[in-house]
């Protein structure tokens, strides 16, 4: 009777607890799944430390039982993957994707073996997960009620967080412990124009954690297709998050027909900050393009007619004094405003200033007619995207463009009725091609039409992607603002080549920017790709232009952001005479790429500093870029990066002695050195100032005379 009792204990054990474990291939990840009592659990650690506790899985449906418990495991499998790809564009020429996955297949035996498998990779930089439904007979169509995805913390963490919220990740950034979250939420929720804060307490992803014991974790997820964006619910007493989907309109998570997956959950993770920001893994789980001929996906640097709208009563978007437009009207027998910057003669000088600096395109916003009463009346036949108002003559344009060499940049701003843009689209994208556009800046500003949709729910999701395939289709690369944050599909659809999504310079106009602002955002929104920040200003005390505010950085370090900021998008925002007078600052912009060899964080912090150095494509040039936050500090750069047994030379773009982005944004210093991969520079930077540093190969007479670094 013993034996017998011990037997049925044994197999009840095993039933109730089955465990699979895996490791990274260095293994300083240790990752481990179990199924207690029918539901799914995971745990991950880093060199034994803990990273996430016990954390359940699952989904919740409507109108339909429950992906949440009663699973047993019925299958599983393993497998190795260490392979390397080549990105069009990139921070490296060269990406590793080297992982150990384990594929989980859990079925529900008291819904006739409904099954689902969880999908597990764990790299060196971390780990992602995700759900798959296959195609069977108990699942073919279903509705997500909510994901249970949880992410049970070891600590209570140092955390750099936006409130969660369905329509904007324009908030400023709070620095805090997770515990006090709660008490924050109110304060950190200010007012942006259009925006659907989550009541209970809650973040955005990318979230970036910093333990006490020393660890960088970083939450975000990967390759969002048809799916819901996710946010953060925030335990804040038992230190747990765990997934909060954007509804629809009528309040539901997602629409999901088999065989589909959900997109990945991602947790990167190691004991250096500068692994954070070199970590490929969010790219790795995004599929290669399916594109065929990608000959025609090229960086971009741009000027445009922009900065002079936010700059108090230099210009408008709109042209007319009218209020109350319609498609349909004569906008000639309007009246003009007389501030109307899309005009020709303002773009001419414009491709004039392009093409003499080297710039590849001019954007150029306000052209076509609607801007007039474009915001704040939930208006959906706002803009057609093909008519230009009076004083903007689109093929005197485009010939003028040609001549020099420079592209002008098509400007879709869509105010949100995304269904108005959707019947547009191929009309305007051949609109744009028929004059010589390749590129399109997209604006997502105000509230969703459809009406009660969410700029981060599954619709929109949709939505974005439809536009970036659609432009594919006529060899049109894609600049989104307000739109969801990346998650890397830059990979899969490289025309999508930036966003915006984050709170960028234009803010700077609009009461400024926190100095640690940019000292955050490469931990934050650029984990899921390239930014549209819009750096470059040089005139940084903006009552000159009347306004009460300046932007809060040292000129230096708006150079800086070239390099600390990827994107194979750049854009030089400032008005072009103020770029006149800096010629010799000005000239670092001219000169950095946009796209790289190789990449190295030589230091950083989340919230304090960064200096980053990258080596160009397919040339023997570097640059470095260094930001620091209001703390004043000294940048230790190493020039190990460099290739041994040679000198090269260095142009040293620094702060002022004097500098200060509050009362001297404007002094710097810029000297010319001789160095080589022994050399080091420990170089001052200014409350909110920074350092940038070009290195390219020098003659001998270029090189006589400098002084050695």
């Amino acid at each position: 009777m013993q034996k017998i009792f011990l037997s049925v204990v044994l197999l009840f054990l095993t039933l109730a607890t089955q465990a699979q474990n895996l490791t990274s291939p260095d293994k300083n990840l240790a990752f481990k799944f179990e199924v207690q009592n029918g539901i799914p659990y995971y745990q991950l650690s880093y060199k034994n430390k803990p990273v996430i506790k016990t954390s359940r899985l699952g989904l919740e449906l409507v109108n339909n039982p429950s992906l949440l418990d009663g699973f047993t495991v019925t299958n599983t499998e393993q497998k190795t993957v260490n392979e390397t790809w080549d990105p069009i564009m990139g921070e490296q020429k060269t990406i590793r994707n080297n992982y150990n996955e384990l594929l989980v297949t859990l079925t529900q035996k008291g819904q006739k073996d409904r099954f689902i498998k969880l999908r597990f990779r764990v790299f060196n930089d971390g780990l992602g997960f995700r759900y798959e439904f296959p195609k069977q007979k108990e699942l073919n169509y279903f509705i997500i009620k909510e994901e249970r995805t949880e992410f049970a913390l070891a600590g209570d963490h140092k955390i750099f967080w936006m409130p969660g919220d369905y329509d904007t990740n324009e908030y400023t950034y709070t620095t805090s412990k997770v515990s006090e979250i709660p008490s924050l939420q109110e304060k950190a929720t200010i007012r942006i124009s259009a925006q659907t804060p989550i009541k209970n307490p809650s973040v955005q992803t990318p979230s970036m954690m910093k333990s006490t014991d020393g660890l960088y974790i970083n939450i975000h997820e990967a390759a969002l297709i048809n799916y819901p964006a996710m946010h953060l619910n925030v335990d804040a007493q038992n230190l747990k998050m765990s997934a909060h989907l954007t509804p629809d309109a009528v309040g539901n998570k997602g629409y999901i027909q088999t065989e589909s997956t959900s997109p990945w959950r991602t947790i990167v993770v190691s004991d250096k900050a500068a692994n954070i920001l070199t970590s490929k893994l969010i790219l790795n789980l995004n599929e290669p393009t399916k594109y065929q001929d990608v000959s025609w996906i090229k960086p971009v640097k741009y000027i445009g007619v922009w900065w002079e709208y936010f700059i108090s009563g230099k210009s408008s978007w709109g042209y007319s004094t009218e209020t109350n437009t319609k498609l349909t009207d004569d906008f000639s027998k309007y009246k003009p405003n007389g501030r109307h910057g899309a005009n020709t003669e303002n773009v001419k000088r414009h491709l004039d200033f392009a093409a003499e600096h080297g710039f590849d395109a001019v954007l150029v916003e306000g052209w076509n007619i609607g801007w007039e009463d474009w915001f704040g009346n939930w208006k959906e036949e706002v803009f057609d995207f093909v008519t230009p108002y009076p004083d903007f003559n689109v093929k005197e344009l485009q010939a003028y463009a040609a001549s020099k060499g420079v592209r002008l940049m098509m400007h879709h701003e869509t105010s949100s009725s995304a269904t108005n843009y959707e019947r547009r689209l191929d009309k305007a994208f051949q609109f744009m091609v028929d004059n010589g556009y390749n590129a399109v800046k997209t604006g997502y500003v105000g509230s969703i039409i459809p009406r009660g949709e969410h700029h981060d729910g599954q619709w929109m999701v949709n939505h974005y992607l439809h536009v970036a395939k659609t432009a594919a289709d006529y060899k049109i690369m894609v600049n989104s603002h307000e739109a969801v944050r990346p998650t890397g599909l830059h990979r899969t659809f490289p025309n999508w080549i930036a966003q915006e999504s984050a709170r960028g310079t234009e803010f700077e106009a609009m009461g400024g920017l926190a100095p640690e602002h940019t000292t955050i955002l490469p931990f934050t929104r650029l984990m899921g790709g390239p930014m549209d920040f819009t750096p470059g200003i040089f005139q940084t005390d903006l009552t000159v232009y009347g306004q009460g505010n300046r932007v809060n950085t040292t000129l230096v370090k708006q150079l800086a952001y070239y390099v600390t900021m990827y994107s194979p998008l750049q854009m030089a925002a400032d008005l072009p005479e103020n770029y006149l007078k800096f010629p010799d600052a000005f000239q670092f912009i001219k000169d950095v790429a946009l796209d790289w060899d190789d990449t190295y964080v030589l230091e950083a912090e989340p919230g304090d500093y960064i200096t980053t150095a990258r080596k160009a494509k397919g040339k023997n040039e570097w640059y470095i870029g260094g930001i620091t936050d209001e703390n004043k500090r000294t940048a230790t750069i190493s020039f190990s990066f460099l290739p041994k047994g040679k000198d090269y030379v260095a142009t040293i773009y620094a702060d002022g002695a004097d500098a200060s982005h509050d009362k001297k944004p404007q002094s710097y210093t810029v000297r010319k050195v001789k160095v080589n991969s022994k050399s080091i520079l420990k170089q001052g930077l200014a409350a909110s100032g920074g350092i940038a540093v070009s290195v390219k190969e020098g003659n001998a007479s270029e090189l006589k005379g400098l002084k050695k670094l």
